[in-house]
């Protein structure tokens, strides 16, 4: 098994590599730091590593920039195995439907994380903006718009109010009694007013992806330009770009969400089969705070079991609600620090006794403390630095390459995707 190297600690004025065994991965990573103190810079080294020595990768990128350095450094051998995912490449659309199901467990598992999805977007701390109506209205929506043998996406959901003959379509293909109830026993007896006042609820949730082209076109195929457990399986380079700068940020945080989820429900369903044929995978996520909905909680703690190696970094850690900040705390192995604010530098002098809290405060940029997890136990803190990272080559030929690959592979041109939409429409 290869060591990827994290950082470089100093003992009796020796430098020595930091290396981080592929077992004691499996119990993942979490960073935290100040921005701009080098948590990316540690991410990208590793990944490029991961790649290099032919792993299968996937890393979500709120900024951009260390997509374009891992575009930059991809062995030649290795382009055929990238998956860019760039939604700001509006010519040639990905499908991304979080509805799209094969079983019913894949259903129940995307219906629920639906649900979640719109909590995390619109109301994160569960004020009442989405509230028990909406959540009941919206997991029978969901569930009928997956019926039949074509599916559904989530942006079809709001058609199934004000288009009747959609709606009758729809239902032909239902078989869960309680969702036809939901049609014929409580629909019909809301009065107009009520329906009318639940649509304007709904659109006001769904609009701003139904009105936006660039990620209707996205959101709306029924098929997705691909699936996790391939690309797992076969060790694929899966980098997203969900630059903020460029596609908005709410925006990014949905494409966010649904890419984590199918993820999420790629790696629950490796429990059909063999531990020795669950290939490892290694998540890597800056902010992950954006991406990840409750149920991300109950997948750190298990993802172990299917071969998910995550690595995951954010700023402070009052970003994090207190399910997910528990289970970080809670369940990963190996905890690296920069420079922090005080009031987590408080929470961190605990976790990393003898460190004060006042060694975290001023870090110089790139050092870093850490407890390592080594041959299945966390090791005491000790002091590191980052690996300096390559200088930044040229990427114009060797991103226009891999997005020439990938809209062959992947995307569908705009004029068709907005063609189909239109004959669905009529």
């Amino acid at each position: 098994m290869t060591n990827v190297y994290i950082g470089e600690s100093v003992h009796r004025g020796k430098r020595r590599l930091i290396g981080y065994a592929e077992a004691d991965r499996l119990r993942h990573m979490y960073m935290i730091g100040k921005t701009g103190v080098g948590k990316s810079t540690v991410f990208q080294n590793m990944c490029l590593q991961d790649i290099e020595n032919g792993r299968g990768v996937c890393y979500i990128d709120p900024h951009g920039e260390s997509i374009d350095w891992l575009l930059a450094h991809i062995p030649k051998s290795r382009l055929q195995d990238v998956v860019l995912f760039d939604p700001s490449d509006t010519e040639f659309p990905f499908g991304l439907n979080l509805l799209e199901a094969h079983d019913e467990f894949e259903k129940d598992f995307l219906v629920n994380e639906c649900i979640q999805i719109f909590y995390k977007l619109f109301d994160p701390k569960k004020t009442g903006v989405i509230g028990p109506q909406f959540e009941h209205w919206l997991r029978n929506a969901a569930q009928t718009v997956m019926a039949g043998p074509e599916g559904g996406s989530i942006l079809e959901i709001p058609r199934l109010f004000v288009d009747r003959e959609f709606e009758k379509k729809k239902r032909a293909h239902l078989t869960d009694p309680l969702v036809i109830d939901f049609w014929t026993k409580q629909m019909v007896h809301t009065s107009n007013f009520h329906k009318s006042e639940m649509l304007n609820y709904f659109m006001s949730k769904f609009g701003p992806f139904i009105n936006n082209s660039l990620m209707r076109n996205i959101m709306s195929q029924h098929v997705s330009s691909f699936e996790f457990d391939t690309l797992m399986d076969g060790k694929k380079i899966v980098l997203v770009n969900l630059s903020k700068g460029k596609i908005g940020e709410i925006n990014a945080h949905m494409l966010g969400l649904i890419v984590m989820s199918r993820l999420q429900m790629a790696t629950l369903k490796r429990a059909n089969r063999a531990s020795d044929r669950r290939t490892p995978f290694y998540l890597y996520v800056d902010e992950f705070q954006n991406f990840a909905t409750d149920t991300f909680a109950s997948l750190l703690s298990e993802s172990r079991k299917y071969g998910l190696c995550m690595h995951l970094t954010n700023q402070y850690l009052t970003q994090l609600p207190d399910a997910i900040r528990d289970s970080v705390l809670g369940n990963v192995g190996t905890f690296v620090a920069f420079e922090v604010g005080a009031e987590d530098a408080k929470i961190l002098s605990r976790e990393f006794s003898p460190i004060t809290e006042h060694d975290f405060i001023g870090l110089p940029r790139f050092n870093f403390y850490i407890k390592l997890m080594i041959d299945g136990k966390t090791s005491e803190a000790f002091s590191g630095m980052s690996l300096p990272p390559e200088e930044m080559r040229e990427t114009t030929v060797m991103k226009d390459t891999v997005v020439t690959l990938n809209r062959l592979a992947y995307g569908w041109p705009r004029l068709l995707v907005e063609e189909t939409m239109r004959r669905e429409l009529r």
